[in-house]
């Protein structure tokens, strides 16, 4: 009988556990059904802020479809489209890069603009600017060069014996100021022309958006989910512990090395395009994981954050009184108090 008992128990135990994980697959897809739409809302509306063009909301539609005047199809296809697909796939691969490297040392802090990388982008960007004068290519270049040294510098800086969240976070804040002393010094050196070139890499714009920057962030995106499926199960196996994820056969440090590269190379390729956008990276993840009340979101994280810069570029076009202003600037005021919230709360909890 006791035998009978224990394996009807078993039984409820593994039925409970196959409709909680229906339930939470059903939860994923409604989600990100809802994130899908909602992007593709905000990017129908990136489509109708014309600015000071001379074109008027019923031309934006014929444009599009290329039937309209030349002066109009030249705005919406060359300008506008760009611009919201930037803003979709760019804050697509900074939600995504968040929340790997979020997920891969258990802190919500451990981002690429927190730990630096973003910076170290920007540095590298600046350099080929100033140094070669640079343009398109050679500065995305730059950047990923730029903000793979960082990274690389930061792992190694932070190693003692593994990489834990706290030394990593503040070997990269370090690191990074240390970028954006760079950043500031190069600036001072440059001609007028020339700083009028590099400023979006300090302040972060999606103004000069083209196709070719589509392309780049288009094939980032497409390896970029790619690689985060196939490391997501060991991924979450690391939050069990690094001793029992090694005993599930998880080479943990160098899954850490290959991740952090990984997400460093995702953050960098829109730093390349659109300079450093502070906070999309930072805030997509909690979000992600708010909504689905899942802990583990990193394609639901890269929709949030697809969402996020798209509406935070909208705002830095159309809100009142500061409008037109960079994209970059939006994020900054309203990602630093999220920044001191996750502080607080991280605080509170230890």
């Amino acid at each position: 009988m006791t035998d009978l008992q224990s394996s009807a128990r078993l039984r409820e135990v593994a039925s409970a556990l196959l409709r909680r994980e229906r339930s939470d697959r059903r939860t994923r897809v409604l989600v990100a059904s809802a994130l899908v739409i909602l992007c593709g809302v905000l990017a129908t509306w990136q489509l109708f802020l014309t600015g000071d063009a001379e074109v008027s909301a019923r031309e934006v539609l014929p444009a599009a479809l290329g039937s309209g005047e030349r002066l109009a199809t030249y705005v919406v296809q060359d300008t506008l489209f760009p611009r919201a697909l930037t803003a979709a796939l760019g804050g697509a691969l900074f939600g995504l890069s968040g929340a790997i490297s979020q997920r891969l040392f258990g802190n919500p802090l451990a981002t690429p603009d927190v730990i630096g990388i973003s910076s170290g982008a920007g540095a590298g960007a600046m350099i080929v600017i100033a140094g070669l004068g640079a343009r398109g290519l050679g500065v995305q270049a730059g950047a990923m060069l730029g903000a793979l040294l960082v990274a690389l510098l930061v792992y190694a800086l932070s190693w003692r014996g593994g990489v834990h969240g706290y030394r990593l976070i503040l070997v990269g804040i370090g690191v990074g100021a240390c970028a954006s002393a760079l950043i500031t010094f190069i600036v001072t050196r440059l001609d007028e022309v020339t700083t009028q070139r590099a400023m979006r890499w300090m302040v972060g714009s999606l103004n000069g958006s083209d196709w070719n920057g589509v392309l780049v962030l288009t094939v980032a995106l497409a390896l970029g989910v790619v690689l985060t499926a196939a490391i997501r199960r060991p991924l979450g196996d690391l939050a069990l512990g690094d001793e029992l994820a090694s005993g599930l056969g998880v080479r943990v440090s160098r899954l850490r090395f290959g991740a952090l590269v990984l997400a460093t190379l995702l953050a960098a390729s829109v730093t390349s395009v659109t300079g450093p956008i502070a906070f999309i990276a930072l805030v997509a993840g909690p979000i992600a994981t708010r909504v689905l009340r899942l802990p583990d979101a990193p394609l639901t994280a890269a929709l949030v954050g697809a969402g996020l810069l798209s509406a935070t570029d909208i705002a830095a076009q159309t809100l009142p009184l500061i409008s037109p202003v960079p994209t970059g600037a939006i994020t900054a005021v309203f990602g630093a108090p999220i920044l001191i919230a996750l502080l607080v709360r991280k605080q509170n909890r230890a």
